[in-house]
C-alpha cells in the first residue's frame, strides 16, 4: 500500500518494525522463514498484476498463472530472507549497531542481488514510495536505494527508541530529513527555454496491435492524433507505435520525415527493425523530422539517429530456453519476443538540437544502466512504453511511479508516451505537470524546460552506497558485543 497508486508511503515504516519484532531474538533459520514469509506478502499481492499478460493474452489459465507468480513471488523472496538469515546468524547479540548498522546494509546487498542475478528485477525497492516523501532529496545523491537506506534507518531508530526509551535515537529521522530537505534546495543544473512537447497516446488495443490488417488505421490514427500540433517542437509516438519493421516502411518513414520538416517539428517514434546482415530483431526509438537545428539531416534507412533497447523483458521480449518453453504455451510465444540487446552505451537521440537519453518501457527500472547514457550535456530523460499487457491493474502507476524517481534521480525532465498510459511529463524533481487518462486516446501538450548538468548520483552512480554499506558491516562486525563486551550496556 506504500506504494502507487495508493501512495500511503508511511505504512513502510509500520511494516518494517513488524518485521524488525518478528526477527528479533531468533534462530537463522526462523528468521529466513519469517523473512521469506514477509517478502511473499509484499511481492505476491505487488506483482500480482503481472497475471493479466499471462491470462488474457498468453492463454495461461489463472490457477496456473497464480503457481506461476506464487513461484516467482516465491524466488524474489529469497533475497529478504537470505538477509535476515545472515542478520540473525552474524549479528545475535542486543546491540545498536545490529539495527543500524547491519541490518540496513544486508538489506541493501539483497536488493542488489535481485537487481542483478538472472538479469535482474529491482521492482518494488522501498525508495520508490518516498517519490512524493520527505526523503525524496536524497535520490540526486545517492539514487532510490539511497532513500531505502535512509527508510532502513528510520525504522531502526524507531525500534531502538522502542526498546531503549532514549528519545535521542528520534536524532536520526530528523538529520535524514533535514539533509534531504536541503537537497532539494541545490540546482545541480542549468535550466534552459521552454520546449512545446507533445505526447501521443493512441490507446490501440493490444490484441489488435499486431494485426497486419490494423497497421494501416493505427498509423494513420497516430498522424491524426499529431496533425493539431504540428507547432510543437517534439511530438512523442509510444513504444512500438509503428506496428510493422522498418525495412518495409522506409517510403513511409520518408515522407514523414520530410512533412515534420516542414513544420520545423522534430517525432520520436517507436518501431522495429531487422537487420539483415546479423539477423537479429531490434526494439527501437527512432528520431525523425528536425532532429538538428538547421534541418540538415534526413531520415534513411538504418540512420544513427535511433535508439535499440538494452534491458530486454524475459518472456516479453525473448524467452530464456525458447526451443523447451515456447511450445508449452502461448504465453512462452507473444508476438514481438525474439529481440535482440542493443549497445550498452548509445548516442542520445536528437530533436530539434536537444539531447534525450533513451530507455523503452521495462529497462526505466535500472538505474545504473539509464546513468550510462545521461550526460552532462542530456535535455531530457525519454521513456517509450506500451503498458496494455497488463491492463486496468497496479502495474503501470507502479512503472510510472519508477520512471519518475528516475527524473528526480538524474535532475532531468522527464517525458513519458505511452500506448494505453500512463503518459506523462514530470518536472526534474520528478513532480508531474501534466498527465493523460489511461485508456483513452489523446495529446498531452506541455511546455518543458531542458536541464543540463550533473547530479552527484549522475557522476558517481551507486559506488558511494556500496562503499557505504560495506563500512557499516564491517563496523558492525567490529562492535559485536562478543569482540566488546562493554557495548552490552549501550543497547
Amino acid at each position: 500500500m506504500a506504494f502507487s497508486p495508493f501512495n500511503y508511503w508511511p505504512l513502510l515504516i509500520p511494516s518494517l518494525l513488524g518485521l524488525f519484532a518478528l526477527i528479533d531474538r531468533v534462530s537463522p533459520k526462523q528468521a529466513a522463514w519469517r523473512g521469506f514469509g514477509y517478502a511473499m506478502g509484499m511481492f505476491l499481492p505487488g506483482l500480482w498484476w503481472i497475471h493479466v499478460s499471462m491470462t488474457e493474452f498468453g492463454g495461461i489459465p489463472l490457477p496456473v498463472a497464480f503457481v506461476l507468480l506464487a513461484g516467482l513471488s516465491a524466488y524474489l523472496a529469497l533475497y529478504p530472507a537470505l538477509a535476515c538469515w545472515a542478520f540473525a546468524r552474524f549479528f545475535r547479540e542486543r546491540h545498536w549497531s545490529r539495527w543500524l548498522l547491519a541490518f540496513p546494509a544486508l538489506w541493501l546487498v539483497a536488493d542488489w542481488l535481485r537487481g542483478m542475478v538472472l538479469t535482474g528485477f529491482p521492482w518494488l525497492w522501498f525508495g520508490y514510495t518516498q517519490i512524493d516523501g520527505p526523503l525524496k532529496g536524497l535520490a540526486p545523491l545517492l539514487g532510490v536505494q539511497g532513500i531505502t537506506l535512509a527508510l532502513l534507518l528510520t525504522a531502526a531508530s524507531l525500534w531502538l527508541l522502542w526498546q531503549t526509551r532514549r528519545l535521542l535515537w528520534l536524532a536520526v529521522p530528523l538529520v535524514l530529513v533535514a539533509l534531504a530537505t536541503a537537497s532539494m534546495q541545490l540546482s545541480w543544473v542549468t535550466r534552459g527555454e521552454p520546449v512545446k512537447v507533445a505526447l501521443v497516446q493512441g490507446n490501440i488495443e493490444q490484441s489488435m496491435k499486431w494485426d497486419p490488417e490494423t497497421l494501416v488505421p493505427t498509423v494513420r490514427k497516430y498522424q491524426d492524433l499529431s496533425r493539431q500540433h504540428q507547432d510543437a517542437d517534439i511530438i512523442v509516438w509510444p513504444e512500438s507505435a509503428i506496428p510493422a519493421l522498418e525495412k518495409e516502411m522506409v517510403p513511409y518513414l520518408e515522407n514523414l520525415d520530410k512533412a515534420m520538416k516542414v513544420n520545423e517539428t522534430a517525432l520520436i517514434a517507436g518501431i522495429i527493425n531487422f537487420d539483415m546482415d546479423q539477423r537479429r530483431f531490434y526494439n527501437v526509438v527512432l528520431g525523425m523530422g528536425m532532429t538538428d537545428l538547421d534541418g540538415k539531416q534526413s531520415y534513411h534507412y538504418e540512420q544513427g539517429n535511433r535508439y535499440n533497447k538494452v534491458h530486454l523483458l524475459p518472456i516479453g521480449e525473448y524467452v530464456p530456453f525458447g526451443d523447451l518453453l515456447r511450445p508449452i504455451a502461448p504465453f512462452f510465444n507473444l508476438p514481438m519476443s525474439s529481440f535482440s540487446e542493443g549497445a550498452p552505451v548509445q548516442e542520445n537521440l536528437l530533436a530539434k538540437g536537444l539531447r534525450l537519453a533513451t530507455a523503452i518501457c521495462y529497462e526505466i527500472i535500472f538505474p545504473e544502466e539509464l546513468r550510462r547514457n545521461v550526460m552532462e550535456q542530456t535535455d531530457f530523460l525519454l521513456t517509450v512504453s506500451n503498458d496494455a499487457w497488463f491492463g486496468k491493474s497496479i502495474g503501470p502507476w507502479q512503472h510510472m511511479e519508477i520512471a519518475r524517481m528516475r527524473a528526480l534521480e538524474f535532475s532531468r525532465p522527464l517525458l513519458r508516451a505511452t500506448n494505453t498510459g500512463l503518459t506523462v511529463a514530470t518536472e526534474s524533481d520528478g513532480h508531474i505537470i501534466g498527465q493523460l487518462p489511461q485508456f483513452e486516446d489523446g495529446v498531452l501538450r506541455v511546455e518543458v524546460r531542458p536541464a543540463t548538468g550533473a547530479t552527484p548520483y549522475q557522476r558517481f552512480g551507486s559506488w558511494p552506497l556500496y562503499a557505504l554499506s560495506a563500512l557499516m558491516l564491517i563496523a558492525a562486525l567490529w562492535l559485536r558485543p562478543r569482540a566488546h563486551p562493554w557495548s552490552e550496556r549501550h543497547y
